[in-house]
């Protein structure tokens, strides 16, 4: 008789559990690595509703930055950023927490789009809700150095599904 009792509670947990599945905000924590010249993972897969965290951090020797967009936008010729900004897309304002920021030596140095930059051994915390503005494919990419970055291959995958 208990183990049937125990059976029958365990079988009605379970269909509780399956009836709230996929309510709650699912959180997501990535750790990011940026060098000469790549992200590492450079595929990021995100579902609308999930909580990121993105833990940022410069490997490399020299400046490097992470912005996600879609159709690479020129200025002067070079890569510049993204047409389209994936945080202004999905009516997203991500919140960032670094100790510092790198100071750079090209003030010209013009983006279009949300960034964060890091400077050699520097680390930056992201965090933002994907939205259902954010579906589809994204690419993320450092323009640096009036995109020689960009140009060098520092590219990187997005996708957001439902």
């Amino acid at each position: 008789m208990k183990k049937v009792f125990v059976a029958g509670l365990f079988f009605a947990l379970l269909m509780i559990l399956a009836a709230c599945g996929g309510k709650a905000p699912q959180k997501v924590i990535l750790d990011i690595d940026m060098a000469e010249y790549s992200f590492t993972p450079e595929r990021l897969n995100f579902k609308v509703g999930q909580e990121v965290t993105l833990n940022l951090s410069n490997s490399g020797q020299l400046i490097h930055e992470i912005m996600f967009g879609r159709e690479m936008m020129k200025i002067d010729n070079r890569p510049a950023g993204y047409v389209e900004d994936m945080f202004e897309a999905g009516g997203v304002e991500p919140e960032v927490t670094q100790e510092s920021e790198p100071e750079h030596e090209h003030e010209e140095e013009m983006h279009s789009g949300f960034m964060v930059a890091l400077p050699p051994d520097g680390t930056a915390t992201m965090k933002f809700t994907i939205t259902a503005g954010m579906l589809g494919d994204w690419e993320m990419g450092c323009f640096e150095q009036d995109g020689v970055h960009y140009d060098a291959g520092m590219i990187g995958s997005v996708s957001v599904t439902e």
